[in-house]
């Protein structure tokens, strides 16, 4: 008679799973807003942690932040337009060759605009699409393709709660429409990657209070649309960078291991309405 073994008896404790000590990492558009709470986040859970940015000024001021937050975790700073094949493939190549693998990867980088449909430049829809969906594709391709020969990874895109809804009542349909092209491309991977060991799952954040936010709030345009937003958010308020770390770092450890091509949505309670 074979004895079955007790997972819950025999297994790592659940904090141990939840911590990232030794992982490696990237995070991409981490010079500011979420990117910037998600790479503090990873380092506090102990992963070592590259801080990915177009601006590598940026780059580097959080990575110092880190540094000095984390001491025993390494950090790097690293400049890289996530639009670009040969830039996203170099800039995955000197992670691995700097710590020999990479184990989690938030594809984060992206852009916001509001313009109604009716005056949208082809220009602005093209430009969109490219950062916000093409940038998530190519990046996640070269990860996978270092995870792959560990047969394990972590994969975790920024999509948003707008990949859902129609905002209002500002206009962004070619936002909406990328986010949602994240959302449909992390189920693909996360499907297709399954039996590779690499496991692909996105993040919606709801409306989230980066700087850039912060400022536009103090505008009239601002004071104008914020108590709309916050009247569709049963919490009544709207998210801060840090409410989206716990969700992250919950897909980024070995916690989430059965967890593949889903989303956590953050968002307040506004999808629940």
């Amino acid at each position: 008679m074979v004895t079955q073994v007790d997972p819950v008896l025999n297994t790592k404790s659940i904090m141990e799973r939840f911590s990232l000590k030794g992982k490696t990492s990237l995070v991409t558009g981490a010079g500011q807003g979420i990117g910037r709470a998600l790479a503090h986040g990873l380092a506090d859970a102990g992963a070592n942690v590259a801080v990915i940015d177009l601006d590598l000024n940026l780059a580097e001021i959080v990575a110092q932040e880190i540094t000095i937050r984390n001491p025993d975790v390494k950090v790097v700073a690293l400049k890289a337009d996530v639009t670009n094949p040969d830039q996203v493939t170099n800039m995955v190549d000197e992670i691995v060759k700097n710590w020999g693998s990479l184990t989690i990867a938030c594809n984060n980088a992206g852009i916001g605009q509001w313009v109604d449909t009716l005056d949208m430049s082809y220009e602005d829809w093209q430009r969109m699409i490219r950062i916000d969906l093409d940038s998530v594709f190519l990046c996640a391709q070269a990860e996978a393709r270092h995870m792959v020969k560990n047969k394990y990874g972590k994969i975790i895109n920024t999509a948003s709660m707008s990949g859902y809804i129609v905002n209002y009542p500002q206009g962004q349909a070619h936002y909406n429409t990328a986010k949602a092209g994240v959302l449909s491309l992390t189920r693909c991977l996360g499907a297709e990657w399954a039996e590779k060991g690499i496991r692909v799952n996105s993040l919606s954040p709801g409306y989230t209070r980066t700087s850039l936010v912060a400022d536009l709030l103090k505008t009239e345009l601002g004071q104008k649309v914020s108590p709309i937003w916050l009247s569709r958010t049963p919490q009544n308020k709207m998210a801060e960078v840090t409410d989206l770390q716990g969700a992250v770092n919950f897909m980024a450890s070995e916690a989430s291991d059965y967890m593949t091509g889903s989303d956590i949505v953050v968002d307040g309670g506004y999808l629940a309405w």
